[in-house]
């Protein structure tokens, strides 16, 4: 059981407004077909990012995970968008003969008034036992007491490992790995005290925490979890811990 990311960075060109990397996102469709066709990650949910579609739309709006809207308007253009990456990336896929089918958690998911999110997950475990590969995204949610605030892939993520109790997890970045102060990859985190001081935020119009949000979230899993980029998207698939490996590891 493998859930993977890609990075909304890794497939967008997140300087410009919607505007999709489609040699990127080829690519990355190519190596999760090679890797479904041999044999490896039988069990695969994808979610992806939002990029420039959801970032831009979002922070336009001046909604994130804490700041809500209920302007219909404005959650129309956030998931509006979102569903348009969401369709690149199912039809970039499906033309690589994935049996890729779309997850909206618009539809499923939501906050309680502290903000805990619930993300009902039976859907996907029925996709999963009938042959599909489940494709969720970064979205909006319905938030008590705050109308609709952002999801991130990453809480996503974190939110299906748990529940599907997943092996593996794969988040594909920009970069080859989380870097040190000298650009370096690092191997190996299992504290986040550990690189909190060469982290810090995105460069690009992120709502949703940076690498050091990533970090924090990954950290808290009990699946190993590995942060890497589009050329290690195949061996990560296929068994190899590529770019930085991240594993809590208890005292």
């Amino acid at each position: 059981m493998i859930v993977l990311k890609l990075g909304g960075s890794a497939i967008t060109d997140k300087e410009r407004p919607e505007t999709l990397d489609g040699d990127a996102l080829g690519r990355a469709a190519d190596a999760i077909s090679a890797a479904l066709d041999g044999g490896d990650a039988e069990d695969l949910v994808i979610v992806h990012g939002g990029g420039s579609f959801g970032h831009h739309n979002a922070s336009e709006h001046g909604v994130t995970t804490a700041a809500g809207t209920r302007d219909a308007e404005a959650v129309a253009d956030i998931h509006g968008a979102m569903k348009t990456l969401n369709q690149f990336v199912l039809q970039r896929l499906l033309e690589r003969d994935v049996n890729a089918v779309p997850v909206h958690p618009f539809s499923t998911a939501r906050r309680d008034a502290d903000g805990a999110l619930a993300l009902p997950t039976g859907q996907i475990e029925t996709m999963l036992a009938e042959g599909f590969v489940p494709v969720l995204h970064g979205d909006l949610v319905a938030h008590a007491g705050a109308g609709a605030t952002v999801v991130s892939g990453d809480e996503l993520v974190a939110a299906l490992a748990r529940d599907l109790e997943a092996d593996r997890v794969g988040l594909c970045s920009t970069v080859p790995g989380v870097l040190d102060d000298e650009d370096a990859v690092i191997d190996c985190i299992t504290s986040f005290e550990d690189v909190e001081a060469v982290l810090g935020a995105s460069d690009a119009t992120d709502v949703t925490g940076g690498m050091a949000g990533k970090v924090r979230t990954l950290l808290d899993l009990e699946a190993p979890a590995s942060i890497f980029g589009l050329e290690d998207v195949e061996p990560f698939l296929a068994g190899e811990e590529p770019g930085t490996k991240i594993e809590f590891e208890a005292s």
